[in-house]
C-alpha cells in the first residue's frame, strides 16, 4: 500500500482495521520507517513488478530501520495499542468493551522469544589463569590447610569435662565440628569436602573423640534440651519441642550425617555394634530429618542382611524402631528392600549360612506383623509371583523353568510366607492368602515327584505343617509322606558305603550316587519319622484323630511286614505304638462326649480342653524334641571338633618299592653286634620259615598251593627278609649265636621240621627262663 493511498483510521471498519496495520499519518520519522518495515511483505509483489529504482530504495530503508529500532513484532504491537488510546479514545473504549483480550497483550510472546533464543556474546570474556595465579591458588589452599586446628587428647578431655558440667550450643558446635573432621579421615587423605576448622591426625585422638560422642555427648544434649523421658517407651518425644532446638538443629543434622558415614566405613564388628547401639538411642533425632533417616535405613538394611550376628540384631532393632513410629512414611519401602535382601542372601544354603537365613526370616516376619494392610499387599504380589513361576514350569516343562522353581530362593520364600501367615493369624485380612499359598506348595511337590527331589519335598512338607498347625487349617500333608514308603525299597542292598550321613536340612536334590548309599535310606527313615510325628503332634488333640491316623497306621504296619532291616523296623514300630496309644486315648475320651458332631462350638471347646490336659503323643513329642535338639547340637559340635583336628592322611608305600629299603635296613640291623633278643628272634623266624618250606615239600601240591594262597603277604615279606638273613646265617656268626644253636636238642629240631604249629607261640616260659639263666 502506497503512502498516498493510506486511509484514515476513522474511515476503516473493524474487520479492515484488524486485518491491516495500525500506522497513522501523524507518525514521526521513526514511526514511518517502522511502518515501512511492517508493510514490506504486503507490497513485495508490487515491488517485483515495479521499477528498478524501487527495488534499490527498500533495502536501504530496511537497514536504517534495523539500526534505529531492534524491537520485535509483539513489542511494536503493544506500543501501537498504547498510542491508539491517545489518538482515538472512542475506538479504544469500544475494544475494551468487546475484545479486552486484544488489549491485554503479553509482549513476552512472539518474536522476542525467537530473539532470546539467539546466542548473545557476553560483555566480558573469561581469561585463562596464568601459571603465577595457579601457584597463588595452591598457596592459598595450603594456607587454609595449615589454618586447621589439630585436635589433641587434651582438647577432647577438656570438651568432655565441660560437656558434663554444662553443655552449651557453642560447645556442642565445636565438638560436632571435630567429630566431622574425625569422620572425614575415613574417606582418605582428601577427606572429601572441606570438613571443618579442625583436623584429626592421630588414631588415639580419633578413638577418644568418637568414643566420647557415642557414649556421653547426647546424654548431655538431652539435659540441655530438657526433653521429657516418658515411662511408656512405645511413645517418643521429639526433641524439636525444646525452645533451644532452633540453635542446635544444623549441628545435630551434621552430626547425624557423619554418624551414618561412620557406620558405612566400619569393618570391626564390635565398633559397629557400639555405633548401632548409639544410633538406636538417638532415633528420635533421625525422625526429624527425612533425608538422614532414609540414609540410615539403607545402611541398617545392609548390615541386617550381611553383618555379624550382634550387628544384625542391632540393625534390626533400629529398623523396627523407626518403622513403628513412622509406619506411613517408611514401612512400605523398608519391607520391600528387606524382602529383596532376604531373597538375595538365601540363594545358597549351608550349615553355616542356615542360621543367618532363619534369623532374617523371623525378623522380617516381625516387621510384616507391624501393619497387616501393607503386609497383605506385599504377600499378595509375591505369592502371585511364585505362582506364575510354578505355572510356567508346569506348562512349558523345560529345564530352565524347572530350575526357576526348584532352587533355594523359591523354597525359602515359600517357607517365609508360611511363617508370616502363621505369625499374623488370626487376621481377617491375611486369612484369604492361606489357600493360594497351600496350592502353590502342593504344586511345587508334584512338579517333579522323583526320589532325587525328596529333600525338597520334605522342606515343603515342613512349611505346610507349620501353616496347618498355627492357622488351625486342615491341610492333607500325610499322603506326600506315606508315598515315600511305597516308592523306596528299603530292603535293597546298598550299592556303596558312604563316609558321612546326608544332611537333609541343607540339600534340595540328591545325586544318583547318593540314592545308592546306605546313608540315604538311614536318613530317609529318620526324616519320615520326624515329619509324621511333627504333623500328627499338631493334630493330637483333634476329635477326628483316630480317623486321621488310620491310613498312617495301615501303611506303617505294611512296612513292618515287608522290611527286614532291624534298625528301620525298631524306629517305625515305636512310632506306630505311640500313634495307636494316642488314637485309643482320643477315642475313649470322645465316647464320653454328650454333644453331636454338628455342634461346632462344643467340638472346639472339647478339643481345647484335651489340648490343655495333654495327650500321650504330645507328652512324647515334648521329650523327643528335647533329645532331638541335643542330638543336632552334638552333631554340629562333633563336626567342628573333627574339622579342628586336621588329621594327617596315611599313605602306604608300595611293596615293590619297599624291598630294597628293607634289605638295606635289615642288613645293617643284623650286622650290629648287640646283646638284644632281636638276634635270637631273627634266628627263630628263619627256623620257622625253613619248617614251613619243609612242610610244603612233604605235603601234597594242593596243600602247598593253599598255604601259599593263605600267606601271600607273609611269603613276600619272607622272600625279602630271607635274602637279607641268608647272609648272616651262613657266616660263622658270633659266639652267642653258636651257643643258641647248640642248645637246640634233636627233639626240638624234629618239631621244627613238622611245622604244624607256630614254634614261637608254643615255647614254654621255662624255656625262656632257662635261656635267661644261661
Amino acid at each position: 500500500m502506497a503512502a498516498g493511498g493510506r486511509r484514515k483510521l476513522a474511515e476503516l471498519s473493524v474487520d479492515e482495521f484488524l486485518t491491516s496495520g495500525f500506522e497513522s499519518e501523524v507518525d514521526g520519522d521513526s514511526d514511518e520507517e517502522t511502518s515501512e518495515l511492517v508493510e514490506e511483505p504486503a507490497n513485495s509483489k508490487q515491488s517485483q513488478n515495479g521499477q528498478a529504482g524501487g527495488k534499490k530504495k527498500k533495502p536501504l530503508k530496511v537497514r536504517t530501520a534495523e539500526k534505529k529500532v531492534k524491537k520485535g513484532k509483539a513489542t511494536e504491537h503493544k506500543d501501537q495499542l498504547s498510542r491508539l488510546k491517545e489518538r482515538d479514545p472512542e475506538f479504544y473504549k469500544f475494544l475494551q468493551e468487546n475484545d479486552r483480550s486484544l488489549l491485554n497483550f503479553d509482549d513476552s510472546d512472539g518474536s522476542d522469544e525467537e530473539e532470546k533464543g539467539l546466542h548473545m556474546l557476553p560483555e566480558m570474556l573469561e581469561v585463562l589463569p596464568s601459571d603465577e595465579e595457579e601457584e597463588e591458588e595452591e598457596e592459598t589452599v595450603k594456607r587454609k590447610k595449615a589454618d586447621f586446628i589439630t585436635v589433641t587428647l587434651k582438647m577432647v578431655e577438656q570438651w568432655k569435662q565441660a560437656a558434663k558440667k554444662q553443655l552449651t550450643p557453642r560447645l556442642f558446635h565445636e565438638i560436632t565440628q571435630a567429630f566431622k573432621a574425625s569422620v572425614a579421615t575415613t574417606k582418605g587423605e582428601d577427606g572429601g569436602a572441606d570438613p571443618s576448622k579442625f583436623k584429626v591426625t592421630d588414631g588415639a585422638v580419633f578413638n577418644a573423640l568418637v568414643s566420647f560422642c557415642i557414649r556421653d555427648l547426647f546424654g548431655c544434649l538431652q539435659k540441655l534440651l530438657q526433653v521429657k523421658v516418658l515411662k511408656d517407651k512405645s511413645k517418643v518425644v521429639l526433641p524439636s519441642t525444646s525452645p533451644l532446638w532452633g540453635k542446635l538443629r544444623l549441628d545435630v543434622k551434621m552430626y547425624l550425617s557423619c554418624t551414618i558415614q561412620l557406620l558405612s566405613c566400619l569393618t570391626e564388628a564390635s565398633v559397629g555394634a557400639a555405633v548401632l547401639h548409639h544410633v538406636s538411642a538417638i532415633v528420635p533425632y533421625f525422625l526429624l530429618f527425612p533425608k538422614q533417616c532414609r540414609m540410615l535405613l539403607k545402611q541398617a538394611i545392609r548390615l541386617w542382611s550381611t553383618g555379624e550376628e550382634t550387628v544384625r540384631v542391632l540393625a534390626f532393632l533400629v529398623l523396627n524402631k523407626i518403622c513403628r513410629h513412622k509406619k506411613e512414611l517408611y514401612l512400605n519401602p523398608v519391607l520391600k528392600q528387606m524382602y529383596i535382601s532376604y531373597v538375595k542372601n538365601s540363594r545358597f544354603t549351608s550349615p553355616n549360612v542356615l542360621p543367618l537365613i532363619n534369623f532374617m526370616q523371623r525378623t522380617l516376619t516381625e516387621m510384616y506383623a507391624l501393619d497387616t494392610q501393607v503386609s497383605y499387599q506385599h504377600a499378595f504380589i509375591y505369592i502371585r509371583q511364585l505362582a506364575i513361576h510354578l505355572r510356567s514350569a508346569m506348562t512349558l516343562k523345560k529345564k530352565e523353568n524347572y530350575q526357576s522353581v526348584y532352587n533355594w530362593q523359591y523354597v525359602h520364600c515359600l517357607y517365609f510366607w508360611c511363617r508370616v501367615l502363621s505369625t499374623i493369624y488370626p487376621s481377617e485380612i491375611m486369612e484369604p492368602l492361606i489357600y493360594p499359598l497351600t496350592q502353590v506348595i502342593i504344586g511345587c511337590i508334584k512338579l517333579v515327584p522323583t526320589a532325587r527331589f525328596y529333600p525338597l519335598r520334605m522342606h515343603c512338607v515342613r512349611a505346610l505343617t507349620l501353616l496347618s498347625e498355627n492357622t488351625r487349617t486342615f491341610i492333607p500333608v500325610l499322603p506326600f509322606i506315606l508315598e515315600i514308603f511305597q516308592q523306596v525299597d528299603f530292603n535293597k542292598k546298598p550299592g556303596r558305603m558312604s563316609a558321612k550321613p546326608i544332611n537333609f536340612a541343607v540339600v534340595l536334590k540328591l545325586s544318583s550316587a547318593n540314592l545308592q548309599e546306605k546313608a540315604f535310606r538311614d536318613g530317609l527313615i529318620e526324616q519320615l519319622y520326624d515329619l509324621i510325628l511333627e504333623y500328627l503332634h499338631g493334630q493330637a488333640h483333634s476329635i477326628g484323630f483316630p480317623e486321621l491316623t488310620l491310613p498312617v497306621i495301615i501303611q506303617l504296619k505294611s512296612f513292618l511286614k515287608e522290611c527286614k532291616i532291624a534298625n528301620y523296623c525298631k524306629a517305625i514300630r515305636q512310632l506306630l505304638e505311640k500313634l495307636q496309644e494316642n488314637s485309643a486315648y482320643v477315642a475313649s475320651r470322645r465316647q464320653k462326649a454328650t454333644f453331636g458332631v454338628a455342634s461346632r462350638e462344643a467340638v472346639e471347646q472339647w478339643e481345647k480342653q484335651v489340648k490343655e490336659e495333654g495327650t500321650p503323643l504330645t507328652k512324647y513329642y515334648a521329650q523327643w524334641k528335647k533329645l532331638r535338639e541335643k542330638e543336632i547340637q552334638l552333631e554340629i559340635s562333633g563336626k567342628e571338633r573333627l574339622d579342628d583336628l586336621n588329621l594327617p592322611e596315611i599313605k602306604r608305600k608300595r611293596l615293590e618299592g619297599r624291598k630294597e629299603e628293607d634289605k638295606k635296613e635289615f642288613k645293617d640291623l643284623f650286622e650290629l653286634d648287640s646283646d638284644s633278643d632281636g638276634e635270637s628272634g631273627g634266628f627263630s623266624m628263619q627256623g620257622k620259615s625253613k619248617a614251613k618250606k619243609a612242610q610244603g615239600s612233604a605235603g601234597s601240591p594242593a596243600s602247598a598251593s593253599d598255604a601259599s594262597s593263605e600267606d601271600d603277604e607273609e611269603e613276600e615279606a619272607s622272600d625279602s627278609d630271607g635274602g637279607a638273613e641268608e647272609g648272616p646265617s651262613t657266616s660263622a656268626g658270633t659266639p652267642k649265636e653258636l651257643a643258641y644253636a647248640r642248645r637246640l636238642s634233636s627233639a626240638d629240631l624234629k618239631l621244627l621240621a613238622q611245622g604244624e604249629e607256630d614254634i614261637v607261640e608254643d615255647l614254654d616260659d621255662d624255656y625262656f627262663d632257662d635261656l635267661a639263666g644261661d
